[in-house]
């Protein structure tokens, strides 16, 4: 058996990324958090931390991480039960849950969608914000129990379900546009390239994955205005600073964000990756998501 105590601390560890936060956290002292994290090790007969400026979790430290998710989350869920299963009234315990998503995704279908879920049953979301390209990361370490990701295969433990298609157009300012045609009219991907692209962060690959479908252009060299939020992000792009891909339901009444090569899209498919075995609450989550997505965004193809 897993002794409980030592479980915690490797959970606090984990979270806080330091054995002196988890300390702090868990009202311990940093010998008796580094001796449960020895003593569950030494059960265990494998590293599950690798220790550092910034710790993190082994792989083995990953799959135990997820586990004692579940287990928190299935005591939660349990006695809610054992309360008349009244989480909603006032005073009732609020649970946490933590996802990854991609920003686009968040500020435009997935928290309206999921926030009547959260207010009903007393829910409280950690959400981590990463590229659609690599949200699975985090379910992966264990930090979350879903995710929004552009990953179909079903990673080990976990189920993958289509959500939808997310819709980008390559926009600027009205002059910029102006500025990439050519006399006759036409975009010339050479003027386009002379101005910088807004992008979201170093992982954004969407202005590549628009020059390479629409252009034949394989990660040409050009300027970058690097703006990790999404309303600095359109801002940059309604200022001039440049072009950049914007999810189409965000241009809608916004004349000062017009199409760069109209009726050019690039279709990223979403997929909301999660635990194949669900505690209720988690359970609760996954079908607001897919309700949530299903409502908002055009289906998957075939």
């Amino acid at each position: 058996m897993l002794d409980a105590r030592q479980l915690e601390a490797l959970a606090a560890v984990v979270e806080h990324r330091g054995f002196g936060p988890a300390a702090q956290a868990l009202n311990l002292t940093l010998a008796a958090v580094s001796l449960r994290i020895k003593s569950l090790e030494e059960h265990l007969g494998q590293r599950l931390l690798v220790r550092g400026k910034a710790v993190r979790a082994t792989a083995a430290g990953q799959a135990l991480l997820a586990h004692v998710k579940q287990l928190q989350m299935m005591e939660a869920d349990l006695l809610a039960g054992l309360q008349g299963g009244a989480e909603s009234r006032a005073g009732a315990a609020w649970q946490s849950l933590s996802v990854a998503t991609n920003a686009d995704s968040v500020a435009s279908w997935f928290l309206p969608g999921v926030a009547p879920l959260l207010q009903r049953h007393r829910l409280l979301l950690e959400i981590t914000i990463d590229d659609q390209d690599h949200t699975h990361d985090a379910l992966k370490s264990g930090e979350v129990i879903g995710c929004v990701t552009t990953l179909a295969e079903p990673m080990r433990g976990c189920v993958a379900e289509p959500l939808g298609v997310m819709r980008y157009r390559c926009v600027a300012a009205p002059e910029v546009v102006q500025r990439c045609r050519t006399p006759r009219g036409a975009v010339s991907p050479h003027r386009l390239l002379a101005h910088p692209a807004i992008i979201f962060n170093r992982k954004d690959a969407l202005q590549d994955a628009f020059l390479l479908q629409h252009f034949g252009l394989k990660q040409p060299s050009y300027p970058r205005h690097y703006a990790p939020a999404v309303d600095a992000f359109e801002r940059a792009i309604e200022l001039g600073l440049g072009w950049g891909m914007v999810p189409e339901q965000n241009l809608h009444g916004r004349p000062g964000l017009q199409e760069v090569l109209p009726d050019a899209t690039v279709d990223v498919t979403l997929y909301w990756q999660h635990w194949a075995r669900e505690p209720l609450s988690a359970q609760r989550l996954t079908q607001a998501v897919k309700a949530a997505a299903h409502a908002a965004l055009p289906p998957v193809a075939g």
